[in-house]
């Protein structure tokens, strides 16, 4: 069993006297920290919110926070004797998360609902329920650190798993929510995670991972935008960097950055026997450009909706270097961060393929084990 000693919660108050409510989204992981910090003594309260409700979606594997998810969340805190609470934020996270994931396709983005549900949904409204509940700590089952900055406030690490950190979704988080946040499983990997559960005897244990973008059932995500904004159907051109037309699409949502397959041109001399890839996507033209893979390079970024939680505040911060991470799938990378009013630019050492308006640019103080997240924000324009 785990040396639960490690899992302290930085909070000067005996765990028996200690409000800790877990977001509870029926997984393996959330599933854990309630176990876990239950067993540690804490006062704990199990928080489950029902996001959605799209039919198939809600009992798909992979999905979350519906249906079935649900049913599991319960069990759990049943099983472990806590207290639990279902919150209907259907209408919240359609505003909040849904809707603004459609107009960002709309705008020729390719946008992260992860972060829009952590930053709106999560870590705002959950945020208050916590504290309408007397909640000490809101701990949840991502995999990052948190703890004292020296500063009298609290700093986000990486996960110490590489492969599972997810410092990428949660870089909008600021410093007032990392007060009451808490993250027990950041220094753990997830094969312990699932012997854990077993251990607890949670029948959780070996269920799948969710999916980045848990409302779309399928992965079929154009179907979502065509219902909820059916003028993104709009056909246009598919053209050149060169500037020939080389073909039409219906419509510039089922193109992203980077894409080479499902380009719609099935003449193959039309590339002459290159590969192509979509390199640029123009909303009001509604037209989407294609190139050899070379053409996909882009260095400076341009950044919109700046949060930083770096040492001081984001008025202070002078131009830096930085490490800079353009996709959550990617490692951090050497870059120069300049600050331009309340937005940034951000140019990379060295270029990079696929860089996607929409996406996030988060910020870090350096590429080894001990790394601090320093912020981020969405990337605007490339260049």
């Amino acid at each position: 069993m785990l040396d639960l000693a490690q899992n302290s919660l930085d909070i000067a108050k005996p765990p028996a006297k200690t409000r800790v409510v877990v977001a509870m989204s029926g997984g393996v992981d959330s599933s854990v920290v309630a176990a876990l910090l239950h067993a540690q003594g804490y006062d704990v309260v199990g928080v489950t919110l029902q996001l959605y409700d799209s039919g198939s979606a809600s009992a798909r594997k992979g999905a979350c926070c519906a249906g079935q998810d649900i049913h599991d969340a319960r069990n759990v805190a049943a099983r472990l004797g806590i207290p639990h609470y279902v919150l209907d934020y259907e209408t919240r996270f359609r505003e909040k998360v849904i809707d603004r994931f459609a107009d960002s396709y709309m705008r020729g983005e390719t946008p992260i609902p992860c972060v829009a549900c952590n930053q709106h949904i999560k870590f705002a409204d959950l945020f208050e329920t916590a504290k309408d509940l007397g909640a000490d700590a809101l701990a949840t089952g991502h995999y990052i650190s948190s703890r004292a900055d020296g500063a009298g406030g609290r700093a986000l690490y990486r996960a110490l798993d590489a492969a599972r950190d997810q410092s990428y979704f949660l870089y909008a988080t600021t410093p007032a929510q990392l007060e009451l946040l808490r993250f027990p499983l950041g220094d753990l990997p997830k094969a312990k995670v699932r012997e854990l559960a077993r251990e607890y005897g949670l029948e959780v244990a070996d269920k799948p991972d969710s999916q980045d973008i848990c409302f779309v059932p399928s992965g079929n995500y154009a179907s979502i935008i065509e219902r909820l904004r059916p003028e993104a159907m709009q056909s246009g051109e598919i053209v050149h960097v060169d500037g020939r037309v080389l073909g039409r699409h219906n419509g510039i949502v089922h193109y992203t950055i980077g894409q080479r397959k499902g380009l719609g041109l099935s003449d193959h001399n039309v590339s002459h026997g290159v590969a192509l890839y979509v390199v640029h996507i123009d909303a009001e033209k509604a037209q989407v450009t294609v190139g050899p893979r070379e053409a996909l390079a882009r260095q400076v970024l341009a950044l919109r909706d700046v949060n930083w939680i770096g040492a001081g505040d984001w008025d202070g911060v002078a131009d830096r270097d930085i490490y800079a991470r353009i996709r959550s799938t990617r490692a951090p990378v050497p870059a120069r961060l300049e600050r331009v009013g309340d937005s940034a630019r951000v140019t990379l050492l060295d270029p990079e393929e696929g860089v996607s308006p929409g996406q996030a640019c988060v910020f870090y103080d350096n590429a080894g084990a001990e790394t601090r997240v320093l912020g981020g924000g969405i990337i605007d324009t490339t260049g």
